[in-house]
């Protein structure tokens, strides 16, 4: 890998291995696209022009202009692949130094915006020690999992308009609930408010409707990966799950990181799934390394209470897309779909505080005090590491989330 000449990019998360997208702005400057290198932002659409346009290629000043990386995402995949052999070619060559450093600004200088818009938003459950967790928590005296789960990825359309950027406040939510005490359904701010430390995957190139879409087309589609988490009031959840699945308890906020790690900057970081018995049906199967070994971890208040590794989930984002597809339904320019809580073997590496809890039985350290659910003024950050393909770690976006009061009625 050629070394970047930018000062202090060079063997940090974000080298020129990694180069993350955002959407930035500054005071009485507009919203536009840029690239993180180091601990900078590389502004997007005037190195574009530098020149002119890289090749005689996409109009990528013109994508790069936007308040979001929705116009870029749609260029698909070789203008994905162009833009990012540019910007290693003028981050590592020393002739373009002097024309590219003024259009590099210190990211403690910029406000991150949301990265793209949300067309639709799916979650997954692909975690097989997530999945039995749970089991055991709500049907101890039953399999944990259910008759399906080892046969399909299991999931739900959520929210998109509730998709929130990184740092935005988590408001605690209203809602029914009823405990195994209550003769009646009561109304009134959750009291259960759980977190899901998750990975989520940025559709860029969509599809007509009637269309499937292969597991071994998930780059041909997929620009890159988010952090993500997916807020939970678990109280709520509880009393309406049943029969059609989450609605209230989860649709009230969604967190994600405001850096789209690129799918490209992940190569060194495929790996086996764990392995799955029985045999997927055969438009799940996947033909090598289809897991992506990323480390999670999940930090309350200032403590790390959990790193769950994503390496140990059940089924791949190809899975997951394929099965999203399968019926024939489109995918979208901005379409995100999350992996699920990401949660290990051990109980160290659960990546929800219902695990943490065990089902809000056993409280949890969390420096010198002890946690259950969430409490307001709660700050959860969720940071995220790989392997990458210079030799050392690249840092996904991180996610971070403080809880609110619920709002008096």
């Amino acid at each position: 890998m050629s070394q970047t000449w930018v000062e202090g990019a060079a063997g940090s998360p974000y080298d020129i291995d990694h180069l993350p997208y955002g959407v930035f702005d500054r005071p009485g400057e507009p919203a536009r696209v840029g690239v993180r290198i180091g601990d900078l932002v590389l502004d997007g659409a005037p190195v574009a022009t530098l020149g002119g346009d890289p090749g005689d290629g996409p109009d990528l000043a013109s994508a790069w202009r936007r308040p979001s990386l929705d116009a870029f995402l749609a260029l698909g995949r070789p203008a994905w692949e162009t833009a990012r052999d540019w910007l290693v070619e003028i981050l590592t060559g020393p002739e373009h130094r002097a024309a590219v450093e003024p259009h590099l600004l210190p990211v403690s200088s910029v406000t991150m915006r949301m990265p793209f818009t949300v067309a639709d938003y799916v979650d997954f459950y692909a975690s097989l020690e997530h999945a039995s967790n749970v089991g055991r928590i709500f049907r101890p005296d039953q399999e944990p999992l259910l008759p399906n789960w080892r046969h399909l990825p299991v999931g739900y359309h959520g929210r998109a308009g509730t998709v929130l950027p990184s740092g935005t406040p988590v408001v605690r939510p209203h809602g029914q609930r009823k405990g195994p005490a209550d003769a009646e359904p009561v109304f009134g701010p959750s009291q259960r408010l759980d977190i899901e430390a998750e990975l989520g995957f940025v559709v860029g190139a969509g599809t007509e409707l009637g269309e499937r879409v292969s597991t071994a087309d998930l780059a041909d589609h997929v620009f890159g990966v988010v952090g993500l988490n997916d807020w939970s009031a678990r109280d709520v959840q509880a009393w309406e799950y049943v029969p059609l699945g989450p609605f209230l308890g989860k649709s009230f906020a969604t967190s994600i990181s405001t850096w789209v790690t690129p799918l490209a900057a992940l190569a060194a970081a495929w790996t086996e799934l764990p392995g799955q018995d029985p045999a997927p049906l055969p438009y799940l199967a996947v033909d090598g390394p289809a897991g992506l070994d990323i480390a999670v971890e999940v930090e309350l208040n200032g403590h790390v209470v959990s790193r769950p590794p994503y390496s140990t989930m059940y089924w791949a984002p190809a899975q997951m897309l394929a099965h999203l597809t399968v019926n024939g339904a489109s995918l979208r320019t901005g379409d995100l779909f999350g992996s699920g809580t990401v949660s290990g073997p051990e109980p160290g590496q659960r990546g929800s505080l219902l695990e943490l809890s065990w089902g809000w039985r056993e409280p949890f350290a969390v420096g010198d005090a002890e946690r259950t659910a969430l409490e307001d003024g709660d700050e959860v950050v969720l940071r995220y590491t790989a392997p990458g393909s210079g030799g050392g770690r690249i840092a996904l976006g991180e996610v971070v989330g403080r809880v609110e009061p619920a709002r008096a009625w």
